[in-house]
């Protein structure tokens, strides 16, 4: 079955789009919001930046946070990992 495209209006920096996605509507909005509040936070940070080095910071610090919640879900795995393979291994001590 071929995903349904919905076209969503967003607002970033004040200005208007009209992005056409098969993802949910309010995960768009989401994201958008989460996109114009980078871009506020690094000019807000970096008075004088043309919007084009802004854009390259924010995406910069969008991505590092990426990579920062992959490295966090990593690590978690491993723990859960870890847990199970204790817990398996102490089932066995007890039913063995």
């Amino acid at each position: 079955m071929i995903p349904m495209t919905e076209m969503v209006k967003i607002k970033i920096q004040n200005r208007e789009y009209a992005v056409k996605s098969s993802d949910d509507k309010e995960q768009i909005v989401h994201v958008a919001a989460y996109v114009d509040q980078k871009l506020k936070e690094v000019g807000d940070s970096a008075k004088g930046l043309s919007n084009d080095k802004t854009a390259i910071l924010a995406a910069l610090d969008i991505a590092g946070d990426y990579f920062q919640l992959l490295k966090e879900k990593e690590d978690l795995l491993a723990q859960i990992n870890d847990r199970s393979k204790r817990l398996i291994k102490n089932l066995d001590l007890v039913l063995g």
